[in-house]
């Protein structure tokens, strides 16, 4: 409150921090992270976890930097920016951490869909068949403990599960997945407040799953599509994606993205619908719109198939039904 006549006081400025990303100075609002100051200073840092709509979980361990001072390599993502840091984004030691983390990912999962983990993979160049199977560069006999013949190696475990098609909304591929819970963020406290999905199962045998791994129609999932807009991988699919892959149709260079507002109720959600061959064949939302900040209800994600109804005809009367 201010009495008549003055002028309300200037809010106060957040306090900001200095520190060095790769030898250059930089400053950011306090509590920013280190991926916000990389932003900042223009160094491009990869992130697989982390997207500007979710709360970071730092479960890639791709965007790891060097911090002086610190005995472990640290998560850009999450970890804040403090003053008079000395960040090293490029060193050997962070380019061998990364290198690491993106073969694991490769030999054991389905990246063909990737295309921003694939760019990663060659900037760092990153060679997941370097633990190829036998007969390959990677294999190698190892012997039976306490004694015995050797085992030829099998090369590494490969997730191999058949495509999981329960609706005509999307798909789930686990093979693709990554594990890299934006899913499960967007299912629950970072968007739609579901949960109907989770991490289940441990070590290599862990999945996103639905509660007793019930069938989609059967879970509490009310098919927002927000856990497919966020999959980096192509682990969740729109169905008309995965139709039009199958057949060798799927062309996204050939597609143009018109943004438009949601027709079905007045909050004013944004929707971008993808046109190829004048037929939308996905629909999302921009991640910095602030009113859906990329999420969608079932609605505005999937019910746009109206706008390719036939045309009504009204019938046609003769002169001597009159």
């Amino acid at each position: 409150m201010t009495r008549s006549g003055e002028s309300p006081r200037p809010e106060a400025e957040p306090a900001r921090v200095t520190l060095s990303i790769d030898g250059h100075e930089v400053t950011v609002p306090e509590g920013a992270t280190i991926l916000a100051a990389c932003t900042a200073a223009d160094v491009e840092t990869p992130t697989i976890c982390w997207a500007p709509n979710l709360t970071p979980v730092n479960v890639c361990r791709v965007c790891v930097v060097e911090l002086e001072g610190s005995r472990t390599l640290v998560p850009a993502c999450s970890r804040p920016a403090e003053a008079g840091m000395q960040i090293s984004t490029d060193s050997e030691r962070v380019r061998h951490s990364r290198r690491m983390v993106l073969e694991f990912l490769g030999s054991a999962n389905d990246l063909s869909q990737a295309s921003e983990i694939a760019d990663w993979s060659r900037t760092y160049g990153a060679d997941p068949d370097r633990y190829g199977g036998s007969g390959s560069d990677g294999g190698a006999d190892v012997s039976v403990p306490g004694g015995g013949d050797p085992l030829e190696e099998s090369g590494p475990e490969r997730v191999d599960e058949p495509v999981r098609i329960q609706d005509d909304l999307y798909i789930r591929a686990y093979d693709r997945c990554v594990l890299c819970y934006k899913c499960v963020e967007a299912c629950g406290d970072d968007a739609q407040h579901t949960f109907a999905i989770a991490v289940a199962g441990r070590g290599f045998d862990a999945r996103i799953r639905t509660e007793y791994d019930a069938e989609l129609p059967d879970s509490a999932c009310v098919y927002c599509g927000n856990c497919v807009a966020v999959c980096p991988t192509g682990a969740l699919q729109f169905r008309t994606e995965f139709d039009l892959r199958a057949v060798g149709e799927w062309r996204p260079d050939d597609q143009a993205v018109t943004r438009t507002v949601c027709s079905y109720c007045g909050v004013g959600c944004n929707l971008e619908l993808h046109v190829q061959d004048e037929r939308i064949v996905k629909v999302t939302s921009p991640a910095d719109h602030s009113v859906t900040s990329g999420h969608l209800c079932i609605k505005g994600r999937f019910g746009w198939q109206y706008v390719h109804a036939p045309a009504f005809e009204p019938p046609t009367t003769s002169a001597a039904e009159h």
